[in-house]
């Protein structure tokens, strides 16, 4: 099942689509990369959706992801006596450390590391920037702070302090819990949340030791800051537009996306566009106007995946929504102009591009080529391919099916899993083959081929090979 576009589609799954033939349903509409997000449900309903992706692999005839999103250290609030309480611009509020049920003064903050980056005149948001607080004092255990805005409040809400980096460690005891549980399910990438500098992503990589990839969720401004180091040490990011967007001002967030779009092309690591791209459509069968072009914004900037989230966990037209998206991108990728414009974010000049990836690039964007084909062991030659933006599709020959599913991910690349050809001639041979049973090339056309002998060495392409399918 090969897809029509190049762009990819993660969908979140959840007690709507959790199901081995709701899943089917969501990689059928176009699917390609299912996230389970551990900020929700048992580990037994994980363990039962990424068995339904592993089984719905095999219905559908394509490599399909598993993406495990760890909680990170999402800061909240405590209990009120009554569940909630009602707030009055210019009444103080005080936060502090107690357990005792609040009420509309004072409230538990259960995270001293909250206080300890405190500063007098600091702003704090709750429930997601619905309640504006301004701190006017504050202690090791305590802050006095006045209500700017905001009139209720309940349990558990989140807390954001923008602007300032908050001295906690990026990995949970929770998070170290479900890292192994999703690393012994076998996820193919794991998604570390709030990451605010390098070390965070360091310490997930020594604890994951090359079992899955790891991606960045970039949703802290004080990640902005250190987003070179941050980019070192991951193989992909996600722009998180949901806390992003409570930390910086509304009209910061479109430019911050496309800064952090154009870094991850830049360095030729996927980067995954997400949070409220089809939002209304948790309860409605159709998308707004402003989200379908909030979608094919994404898809004209060359993001390599956009997320559903609730849309597709919780909402009531799952498999709608990965329907609609899919439309939206295929749609926005046969526009005459969005080669012009998704290539305007990358410079394909660019001095550092390996000579012969950037000769397969341009090959590839003759009318007379049908598809290209890499061979990869790591998926590295692929995704170099793909750091290319070619207007033609790339068939991605490995030998491992873990690295066919890392994949997924991946713009414009088609996975597959195949023996390893033994020899150059053989190597011709697959090439063809795959790419007429994948529909990719027709009778008499022009296939590209780019790999690296000897082969099974992990490594840089070094051939780039012209074949022709058969006519016949």
């Amino acid at each position: 099942m090969i897809r029509a576009r190049r762009a990819r589609i993660i969908a979140t799954l959840g007690p709507a689509s959790r199901g081995l033939e709701k899943v089917r349903e969501l990689a059928m509409a176009g699917a390609d990369v299912f996230r389970v997000n551990f900020s929700h449900g048992a580990y037994a309903d994980h363990a039962g959706a990424i068995r339904s992706v592993r089984e719905a692999e095999a219905v559908v005839g394509r490599p399909l992801a598993v993406l495990a999103d760890l909680q990170g250290p999402k800061l909240r609030l405590g209990e009120f006596a009554e569940g909630q309480a009602r707030l009055a611009a210019g009444r103080h509020l005080r936060l502090d450390l107690s357990a005792k049920p609040g009420d509309a003064t004072r409230i538990g903050v259960p995270h001293p590391e909250v206080f300890a980056a405190l500063r007098v005149g600091a702003e704090v948001l709750l429930d997601d920037g619905k309640v504006r607080l301004r701190v006017v004092s504050h202690g090791p255990d305590f802050a006095e702070t006045v209500v700017e805005a905001g009139e209720v409040l309940s349990d558990h809400k989140g807390l954001n302090l923008p602007g300032l980096a908050i001295p906690i460690p990026a990995l949970t005891d929770k998070d170290r819990a479900d890292l192994a549980f999703a690393l012994k399910e076998g996820v193919d990438w794991v998604a570390l949340s709030f990451v605010q500098r390098a070390s965070d992503m360091a310490e997930l990589r020594s604890l994951v030791q090359g079992r899955a990839n790891v991606l960045a969720k970039i949703e802290k401004p004080s990640a902005l800051e250190a987003l070179d180091e941050i980019l070192d040490l991951s193989q992909a990011i996600m722009v998180a537009r949901g806390d992003l967007g409570v930390e910086l001002a509304p009209e910061e967030v479109p430019v911050v996306q496309k800064q952090l779009v154009r870094a991850a092309r830049l360095r030729g690591i996927p980067v995954v566009v997400a949070t409220q791209m089809l939002e209304s459509m948790t309860h409605s069968p159709t998308p707004t106007r402003a989200e379908a072009s909030d979608v094919a914004g994404a898809v004209y900037e060359g993001a390599d995946a956009l997320m559903l989230s609730a849309e597709s966990a919780a909402g009531d037209y799952p498999i709608e929504a990965v329907s609609i998206m899919d439309r939206i991108i295929t749609r926005v990728e046969q526009d005459p102009r969005w080669p012009e414009l998704m290539r305007a974010e990358y410079p394909v000049e660019d001095a550092d591009a390996d000579a012969l990836v950037a000769a397969a690039r341009k090959g590839a964007d003759a009318a007379s080529t049908a598809c290209l084909v890499a061979f990869t062991t790591t998926g590295q030659t692929a995704l170099r391919l793909a750091r290319e933006r070619p207007l033609q599709p790339t068939l991605a020959l490995t030998p491992n099916l873990d690295t066919a599913r890392k994949l997924a991910l991946a713009w414009g690349v088609e996975p597959r899993v195949v023996p390893e050809p033994s020899d150059p001639e053989e190597l011709a041979k697959v090439a063809v083959e795959q790419a007429v049973a994948t529909d990719l090339a027709g009778p008499g056309q022009r296939i590209l081929i780019l790999a690296g002998l000897p082969m099974g060495s992990p490594g840089s392409a070094n051939i780039l090979r012209i074949a022709h399918a058969p006519t016949r």
